[in-house]
């Protein structure tokens, strides 16, 4: 304290000569309480690390995936009860009046919150998945209303339908058709929920190929994922064959590829194949299946192009030859011999242990409404009931020969495939075809089409939300019980 000392005798000299005692007094008291202060000042600041803190923070907010997606006007994946973005760090200001340990605790747990951030929210009960036992039979059973749980998405909450199955859009008054769910006789489908069947497509590919039938299948699963995606973060493309909706938080697609009959035929352009004179190539399937491999789930079908002639007409030769000759065999043989090929494609090609095969049966037609006792009907345009007594026989004109031949094939093959049998229970509907809501070379029917129901209803294809809802909930089942 020596310089102390020094000032303080100059101080009392200068108050000597102005004999002034009492201010000297006051000026060495505030002397010395600011030397302590400034000690005190000096220590907690070396202490204190606000300093590191701030940098600290702007490392942080750099690395963060929720601000960053937020300054490129893009939302993290949560669902709709839980807000997008998260607290933001507190400034300096609120930081210093915190102690070290508390300062520490919350800088851990916003890393916390970081990280939950960027996986996307999922349901409370997602994890409580009910899944029925593996050996019990989906398929048989009832339809039951129910318009508590279906549909499972509404029409106009969806964007990516095409005017095809947007029956209500296209002038349908009666809803019902979307009420109705499917009840196993021996167990129960388990609740669907979007974020669960997401998080098994995390990073992964799910197509369908095959008929139009394929592609309304496809169109109802982009429909029951797409809601759970917030806008700007989901997209569809078309190329050619393939049509892809992207799902970007989760690196996962849903695919359609058109392929009528699965192998080579003249019906593959996707926009130009409106021919009557359908021509195949049972052996030739490479062209398309270059397009299938590393898929993670594949799910098949062919039938409806299969049924406007008793005979298929088989190609002697190449199309990229240009031969034109033919032969016509029955439509049974025809059918064998293209999943004889199929089945060796999938044989040679599938790695079991990434790929889960699926091929689903036929879809029915709703053509006479004679089939279900209905003198009055005109094919399946004024049904707004399923045939709910399951008694009846019923006859709507499947040509059940495919279906044992598919069913044989897939049973005998060297890669599982599961079968899903939607035939039976998609006879019941006759309630559920688009008829006459729907488009006709691209253009909404018209008044007088509509009057006229027995030349232009549609009782292949089915309004979306719908039948096909029920085909992907089986898939569903399947895919979130793959571990």
């Amino acid at each position: 304290m020596q310089p102390g000392r020094r000032k303080s005798e100059t101080g009392v000299m200068k108050h000597r000569k102005n004999n002034n005692l009492p201010i000297f007094a006051v000026v060495f008291s505030v002397f010395l309480f600011g030397l302590f202060m400034y000690n005190e000042d000096v220590k907690s600041i070396a202490e204190f690390p606000f300093s590191r803190l701030k940098a600290s923070e702007i490392q942080e907010e750099q690395s963060n995936p929720v601000q960053e997606s937020i300054k490129n006007g893009k939302e993290s994946v949560v669902s709709p009860d839980q807000e997008t973005t998260k607290e933001p760090y507190h400034d300096l200001k609120s930081v210093v009046v915190k102690d070290d340990d508390d300062d520490q605790q919350r800088l851990a747990e916003n890393k916390e919150d970081e990280q939950k951030t960027e996986l996307p929210v999922l349901e409370a009960d997602d994890k409580d998945v009910e899944l029925p036992p593996e050996d019990c039979d989906l398929f048989t059973g009832q339809w039951v209303f129910d318009n508590e749980t279906h549909p499972l998405y509404k029409e106009d909450e969806c964007e990516f339908l095409t005017a095809q199955v947007t029956c209500m859009r296209n002038g349908r008054k009666d809803s019902s058709y979307q009420n109705w769910r499917w009840q196993p006789r021996d167990c129960n489908l388990p609740k669907y929920k979007p974020r669960s069947l997401l998080e098994k497509l995390r990073n992964k590919r799910l197509m369908f190929v095959g008929d139009s039938l394929n592609r309304n299948q496809w169109e109802s699963m982009v429909c029951l994922v797409q809601s759970a995606i917030p806008a700007g973060r989901k997209s569809l493309s078309k190329s050619g064959s393939l049509s892809i909706f992207r799902i970007e938080d989760y690196n996962a697609t849903v695919e359609f590829y058109w392929a009528p009959f699965l192998v080579q035929s003249n019906s593959d352009d996707p926009n130009m194949h409106s021919i009557l004179n359908r021509i195949i190539m049972p052996e030739s399937i490479k062209k398309h299946g270059k397009h299938w491999k590393d898929v993670d789930y594949l799910v098949f079908n062919t039938y409806i192009w299969w049924m406007n002639t008793l005979a298929m007409k088989v190609l002697r030769g190449s199309f990229d030859r240009g031969d034109t000759e033919y032969d016509e065999i029955e439509r049974p043989v025809a059918y064998g011999r293209v999943l004889k090929t199929w089945s060796k494609w999938v044989d040679k090609n599938v790695n079991p242990n990434r790929t889960t095969v699926f091929f689903s049966s036929m879809s029915p037609l709703h053509i006479r409404s004679m089939d279900w006792y209905n003198p009055d009907g005109i094919k399946c345009a004024l049904e707004t009931t399923p045939i709910l007594n399951q008694s009846l026989y019923l006859n709507v004109g499947t040509d059940r020969r495919l279906f044992v031949i598919a069913s044989n094939v897939t049973q005998n093959m060297k890669v599982p495939v599961h079968f899903i049998n939607i035939t039976t229970l998609s006879e019941y509907r006759k309630d559920a075809h688009t008829g006459i809501y729907t488009i006709r070379q691209g253009k909404i029917l018209t008044p007088e089409h509509k009057a006229d129901p027995a030349t232009f209803a549609d009782c292949i294809h089915w309004c979306l939300p719908g039948l096909p809802d029920t085909w992907n909930e089986f898939l569903y089942t399947r895919i979130i019980s793959r571990l």
